[in-house]
């Protein structure tokens, strides 16, 4: 299990094989520094030609051409399947089926060709002969190369090249791949189905693995992976040894893209489509879910995990079965979080950095523990959020002092009506808000407000005054000396289960008195609708006896 297990995970512990977390996709941008700029360019083409002479479109479209001629003509020496792919072609699946069988094949066993837009350099030169260097805008589509190779510590790696100067290019790595590899050489026992372990005899070790991706030092690790590769197997087709040399072209590189993600494995799949389907039952309307999505594959999973074959557990690799796939996804700009199966008994809760400019901890690859940290923090509070929507705590006695005023500061406020309809959408905004995990200001718990009261007449000054109130009541916290708010815990669970109590029991039990069971015939749908009739019985005989039916 993991050293320090969240709540969440806490409370499905007794349903729970072990749980893991793992970096996912890495998607690192490599770029030639001098050449990000009109000025370094020009110094690039010097070092490269000798001079000015040859600085115009003409020369700079012939090294793209003298890339296409070079990579063709290796391929077909090596016999290296190089397929182009036409716009809106899965490229991962197409390369799928070529992963070489052999474990201790190394190198590159593809290259896939498709169009994309790609910062490309335009020459202009005025009639006095000055030249000028600029982007062309928009961004051309032009071919860019694909090089899928194995690597022994990473396995398969994709490098995505451009052919035009600078030969700007990307990285994308898999974390899942690589944890996999160094369990091997560990001789830890696995079942891996896809890109994710299904059953780890030893979750613990699997974790210390998975950990060094968060250590300083791992930076090392993945520059040195970039360097082995990218000069010796991509550049060298643009820019041979000799010209490398003479230009003294280096890449630099970047995080553009990483994804995290923290899985637990069930002891059984049938617990795994319970737990799930209710966390989206309660949660989807609360929280103002607006992406789930369904892919339709089989009815049911099987009860019970598969039997083993007789292969080592170290080489088990599972076939993935087509199984109802659902999708909680909640985004945040370019942030999003995903809880999602995988498999037959693994809930995957995954944090995903588009951009990692959203993160604001910087770009460069030195910051990627920290970029890992902060989507681990993420994952975290949707965790503890889920958590407190899920199992929510009603503190009557909290409740009875909502009326009365309170002290924020120096500064006395009203209490808090609960019966009043703007405060119960606040309250339901505040959940809706709670998983940003950079809290919200006022300005878009009034835009959230609005959407749930469809009406635009409660604006930020509303919902400031408002938030004042709940922090009175400790509901609502403000992040430091921000403008940023955030949802208490335990707050987060005392509102949602008010709401939930007024909402799903109150007010159906409530509004039933007026309808004269003789009249109305009942079928529920669902378990629960048996619970609701019985219930509506009972109350209608004690409103009978208080005298309040109508």
């Amino acid at each position: 299990m993991m050293k320090r297990p969240d709540p969440f995970c806490t409370q499905y512990s007794e349903y729970l094989d072990g749980t893991y977390d793992c970096v996912d996709r890495i998607v690192l941008n490599a770029y030639y520094i001098l050449g990000q700029s009109p000025g370094g360019f020009r110094t690039f083409w010097r070092k490269l030609t000798g001079g000015d002479e040859t600085l115009d479109n003409a020369h700079l479209m012939k090294l793209a051409g003298r890339f296409s001629r070079r990579i063709h003509a290796w391929a077909k020496e090596h016999n290296i399947p190089l397929i182009h792919c036409e716009r809106g072609e899965r490229k991962h699946q197409v390369a799928e089926p070529l992963i070489p069988k052999d474990p201790t094949f190394k190198g590159i066993f593809c290259v896939l060709v498709g169009r994309a837009p790609s910062p490309v350099y335009e020459i202009q030169t005025s009639k006095a002969g000055a030249l000028n260097i600029r982007r062309k805008q928009p961004n051309p589509w032009v071919n860019q190369y694909s090089f899928h190779i194995m690597d022994p510590e990473w396995g398969h790696i994709i490098i995505k090249l451009c052919p035009h100067p600078p030969f700007n290019a990307q990285i994308i790595l898999n974390g899942h791949e690589y944890v996999a590899r160094q369990a091997e050489k560990k001789q830890i026992p696995f079942d891996k189905e896809g890109n994710c372990f299904t059953h780890v005899p030893e979750p613990t070790a699997l974790s210390d693995i998975a950990d060094t991706m968060k250590a300083p030092g791992f930076v090392g690790r993945i520059q040195a992976l970039c360097d082995r590769w990218i000069y010796s197997a991509c550049l060298c087709f643009a820019l041979n040894t000799d010209d490398q040399e003479k230009t003294n072209f280096s890449y630099s590189y970047s995080v553009y893209q990483v994804e995290y993600s923290r899985n637990l494995l069930f002891t059984r799949g049938t617990i795994l489509d319970r737990v799930f389907e209710s966390l989206i039952d309660r949660n989807r309307s609360a929280l103002s879910i607006k992406t789930v999505k369904t892919i339709f594959g089989y009815k049911h999973r099987p009860h019970h995990r598969k039997k083993k074959s007789n292969r080592q557990p170290i080489e088990v690799v599972v076939e993935t079965p087509a199984y109802n796939l659902t999708v909680f996804k909640v985004h945040f700009g370019k942030l999003t979080v995903k809880l999602y199966s995988k498999g037959e008994r693994v809930l995957r809760v995954e944090a995903v950095a588009h951009n990692v400019t959203e993160l604001r901890c910087g770009r460069v690859v030195a910051k990627f523990p920290t970029m890992v940290q902060t989507l681990t923090e993420i994952v975290e509070r949707f965790l503890g959020v889920l958590r407190s929507v899920d199992v929510s705590l009603l503190d009557l006695e909290r409740i009875d002092a909502w009326p009365r005023p309170s002290q924020v500061g120096a500064v006395k406020v009203g209490g808090v009506d609960a019966n009043s309809v703007r405060i119960r959408s606040v309250m339901q905004a505040v959940i809706a808000l709670a998983l940003n995990p950079r809290g919200f200001t006022s300005g878009e718990l009034s835009e959230t407000v609005q959407l749930i009261m469809a009406t635009s007449t409660y604006h930020a000054r509303q919902a400031a005054y408002d938030l004042k109130k709940l922090r009175g009541k400790e509901l609502v916290e403000r992040i430091g000396n921000s403008h940023y708010y955030q949802a208490t815990p335990e707050g987060l669970r005392v509102m949602m289960a008010f709401l939930t109590l007024r909402n799903k029991v109150i007010v159906p039990l409530l509004a039933s008195t007026y309808n004269k069971p003789d009249k109305i015939k009942f079928t529920p749908l669902h378990d629960i609708g048996v619970h609701y009739q019985n219930i509506q019985k009972e109350m209608a005989d004690i409103f009978n006896i208080l005298k309040l039916a109508a």
